[in-house]
């Protein structure tokens, strides 16, 4: 994929996330979004049962399943309709994608320009400060712009 059609995907998400970067920090109910939100319905485990189709011992293990995180997608969208909500399913990144890639520059950049740095002092060529830093922000902007898939190759912080 070209790097300028990456920067657009990348662009468009970001601005779709955005609108959700209000949920980073909303907390589950400690017993479960469905069973919150069957309670403040009013609705009994019984009648939910109904509504879904299933046996009033399955919503129990339901409750219980997506308390511990190992409830199916499709399930979730299910037991969402069944009490008249929609599932909402997403990753928001903590930063924006654009900050993120940023970052991961910075550290290949850094990584790189460490290495051309010691080979230029073993051979007293070395940069000055400025020249270094110039260096820096040419490399992370190259990096930014092109996006090439070394970007994303260790395992470094992001």
């Amino acid at each position: 994929m070209k790097a300028s059609r990456k920067r657009l995907i990348q662009e468009q998400l970001d601005m779709t996330l955005e609108r959700l970067a209000c949920m980073r920090d909303v907390q589950r109910p400690a017993k479960g979004w469905l069973r919150a939100v069957r309670e403040a319905l009013g609705m009994s485990g019984k009648q939910f049962a109904r509504r879904l189709g299933v046996s009033a011992p399955w919503v129990s293990t339901l409750e219980k399943k997506e308390s511990t995180g190992s409830v199916t997608i499709k399930t979730m969208r299910q037991a969402a309709e069944a009490l008249d909500c929609v599932f909402v399913y997403a990753v928001v990144p903590r930063k924006s994608l654009a900050d993120i890639v940023r970052r991961r520059a910075e550290i290949v950049a850094e990584k790189k320009l460490g290495r051309v740095s010691h080979s230029m002092l073993l051979e007293a060529q070395q940069l000055s400060q400025t020249e270094l830093r110039n260096a820096f922000e040419a490399e992370v902007e190259t990096l930014i712009r092109e996006m090439p898939k070394e970007l994303w190759d260790n395992q470094d912080e992001l």
